[in-house]
């Protein structure tokens, strides 16, 4: 009778312990699905993303004080083919395998000296107002190192959407603009609020550039892998009402993201310059205006299992930091 006791305990240890086990697996199995997005489509010309620095003109935020000489030896240090090869070329290809910034040829060169931009007197830090992307990836701060080691210059960023980095400007808290939003631009531009640095025939100095990339689930609910075109895979995460998340903020990318979606036939997505809101359909539940810098929205794109349109820089820093 003993003996049976004994084999019936031991039997239930058994099944407990087994139970458990299983609980565990079972747990362990679930924390390991892997929901990172995937790219879904990129290198359609009409998705390049082109970055432009633009100098803020000093009278135009009167009576904001402006460190013109700084963000004239930062701009002219940008345009120097060493910097252009040497640092923004080559950014990025150790980390992610590949380029994330591409160098537009027809950008213009500085061709004075090293020497000639070094920091002398004055006000040392320059204040650079710029998009999430290059700031996200970690560019701008890997420049602002060579640059200060270079010349003895600093910088200070300020990153947020296209828009609010325009507007940082605008209030005199930049001395400088490093954004990617060509209308947004022009508008700044003819507005008066930029001025030409010497040595350049233009107030707007595009210089490097990178893609815009659809990502999304793996599975791919709306087939966006197989559309023929950007546009139709926009037209297919509507059609079939998939999930999609907006920056919604104005941004360079929020803003290519709505000319995309205008031109998909998609009039009701764009932004309200009064209230400065993303506006979409109320019935569209399947679409989410973040309000978010770029790795913030693909964050929450993750989390819902949803499309998003990112530059590939950033794509590629928020995929790097889930292996790491």
């Amino acid at each position: 009778m003993k003996n049976l006791s004994k084999k019936v305990l031991v039997l239930a240890l058994v099944l407990i312990l087994a139970l458990s086990i299983c609980m565990l697996v079972a747990c362990n199995k679930d924390k390991s699905v892997d929901n990172t997005l995937t790219l879904l489509y990129e290198q359609d010309d009409s998705l390049m993303n082109t970055y432009t620095m633009i100098a803020v003109e000093p009278t135009s935020v009167s009576p904001a004080v402006l460190n013109t000489a700084g963000a004239d030896a930062f701009i002219k240090w940008m345009s120097l083919a060493s910097t252009r090869n040497d640092f923004i070329k080559t950014y990025g290809v150790e980390n992610y395998n590949e380029t994330l910034f591409y160098l537009k040829t027809d950008a213009p060169l500085y061709n004075g000296t090293l020497a000639s931009l070094a920091y002398t007197t004055g006000e040392k830090t320059i204040k650079v107002s710029t998009t999430t992307s290059v700031n996200d990836t970690g560019l701008l701060g890997y420049l602002g190192e060579k640059f200060k080691e270079q010349t003895g210059w600093e910088i200070a960023v300020t990153s947020a959407g296209t828009g609010k980095a325009i507007q940082n400007a605008k209030d005199g808290n930049a001395d400088m603009l490093l954004v990617h939003a060509k209308t947004q631009e022009e508008a700044f531009v003819d507005a008066g609020y930029a001025r030409t640095v010497s040595g350049f025939t233009s107030e707007r100095i595009s210089f490097m550039y990178n893609y815009f990339v659809l990502v999304g689930p793996k599975n791919d609910p709306a087939g966006v892998k197989d559309c023929a075109s950007i546009i139709d895979g926009f037209k297919a995460i509507k059609n079939t009402q998939s999930k999609f998340v907006s920056r919604g903020d104005n941004s360079g990318t929020h803003t290519k993201e709505i000319n995309l979606w205008n031109s998909a036939g998609e009039t009701g997505i764009g932004w309200d310059t009064d209230t400065k809101t993303a506006v979409y359909p109320t019935e569209y539940t399947w679409y989410t205006a973040a309000a978010s810098g770029m790795m913030a929205s693909l964050n929450l794109a993750e989390e819902n299992q949803a499309y998003i349109l990112s530059d590939k820089g950033t794509y590629l820093a928020y995929k790097k930091s889930k292996t790491a």
